[in-house]
């Protein structure tokens, strides 16, 4: 086959004769007295196509490739995302309308060179993977977040509300959990502020981490869980369970709902959050917050539950700050000094994640919100990357070191 023929150009050419073939194909399926096996398929889809008065009008470089496409929605559930899917190299599918499809490929963005036949085709997809766990998106409800069985997370948007046609985003999520270990050989983090981090949480300091999107928020996250002591009682909270949290036996993992196409049925992380104080946690992980529960989250970690630890979208340590005072006051009338004060008092420790422009995610900041002067918060800088992106250690100490010490790590976090 020739490397200069488009695939995509040559679906859009043939999108008619495609869609007939493979709608020829799918009857043939559904009147066969027994299933038909891959191989039956196969061969089915070449008889058709060569039957065909399409196979007089195509180059010998197209006809491989109408070949190969009808094949693969008739092969596979998820039709031309099946191999996408089967791909561990790819962590991301993003498909913006039926001829623009990305994937995020060893920290790169990579155009696919493949289509969709129409809107329709990929809207179909879109439902498959509703119905996969029992939601429904139509024209009412055109918006689709959920989790698959697989654990893949995925956010499918109609054309209803998508300009340049319906819009698909496939998360995938490693097999096995990444370790702070990975991070570090990977350089997002060095041995020491990972080792420093760990103290924290061991000690029972509560923790937020910021970022942009696609930073590894998540992923940090989780890593950072493994440091959480095995006898302690854990509850996450999510949008999508995403979090592994496999070393921990007593855990509960509570999962936001949306609501069913009548409106009735959603379930909100404010409210997950309120009932997770009454299960007896020892701590709470809220797995990103953005909006009104972040009052719930700030409540909970000022009662008692030390050690809790959330995520949120944010430019920089001060951006965060900025972002959760936002976020405390649309739903609350107090003052935004109060606010200030509720937020010193409950996150101990901020660490600030960083997606440079070669794609590594990086930790770029980690401070320690010392309190609130009246005025602004008392930010205590650990640690700071520099020009050339190594975190480095500012030559602060930890100022609030008395669960350190009692956990025994008094050594840690004190300047030469």
């Amino acid at each position: 086959m020739s490397s200069e023929v488009s695939k995509t150009e040559v679906i859009k050419k043939y999108t008619e004769g495609i869609d007939e073939l493979v709608r020829i194909a799918r009857r043939w399926v559904s009147d066969s007295a027994i299933p038909p096996t891959k191989d039956a398929l196969s061969l089915k889809c070449e008889e058709l196509f060569f039957k065909s008065e399409l196979s007089y009008q195509v180059s010998t470089a197209e006809l491989e490739i109408i070949i190969d496409s009808i094949k693969s929605r008739i092969l596979s559930r998820y039709g031309i995302l099946s191999e996408l899917l089967d791909d561990k190299s790819i962590n991301e599918i993003m498909v913006n309308g039926p001829d623009r499809i990305y994937v995020e490929k060893d920290k790169r963005l990579v155009k696919v060179d493949d289509a969709f036949t129409s809107e329709e085709e990929l809207e179909e997809i879109i439902r498959m993977f509703a119905s996969d766990v029992h939601r429904e998106v139509n024209e009412a409800n055109p918006i689709v977040d959920a989790r698959l069985p697989s654990g893949y997370r995925v956010n499918g948007v109609l054309k209803a509300v998508a300009l340049n046609g319906p819009i698909l985003t496939i998360r995938k999520f490693r097999e096995r959990e990444i370790e702070m270990s990975d991070l570090i050989e990977y350089g997002s983090i060095t041995k020491e502020c990972a080792n420093v981090l760990s103290a924290l949480v061991r000690s029972g300091y509560n923790l937020f981490i910021s970022g942009g999107t696609s930073s590894g928020k998540t992923t940090f996250l989780n890593a950072l869980t493994a440091s959480i002591g095995e006898d302690e009682r854990v509850i996450t909270i999510e949008d999508s369970a995403e979090l592994v949290i496999s070393h921990i036996e007593n855990r509960v993992q509570l999962e936001c709902r949306s609501a069913n196409s009548i409106g009735k049925g959603a379930v909100s992380m404010e409210q997950l959050i309120k009932t997770s104080l009454r299960m007896r946690p020892d701590r709470i992980i809220v797995g990103e917050v953005r909006g009104r529960e972040v009052i719930d989250m700030i409540q909970a970690m000022n009662t008692g539950h030390d050690g809790s630890m959330s995520t949120g979208h944010g430019n920089s340590i001060k951006g965060m700050l900025n972002r959760l005072e936002t976020m405390y006051l649309m739903d609350s009338q107090v003052s935004v000094n109060s606010v200030k004060n509720q937020i010193s008092n409950a996150i101990d420790i901020f660490v600030h994640l960083k997606r440079d422009a070669g794609g590594r995610r990086r930790v770029e900041e980690v401070a320690e919100l010392a309190g609130f002067d009246g005025r602004d918060y008392i930010i205590n800088y650990l640690y700071k990357a520099n020009e050339e992106g190594v975190l480095k250690h500012t030559g602060n100490s930890l100022r609030d070191r008395e669960r350190l010490v009692r956990a025994g790590f008094k050594e840690v976090l004190i300047s030469a």
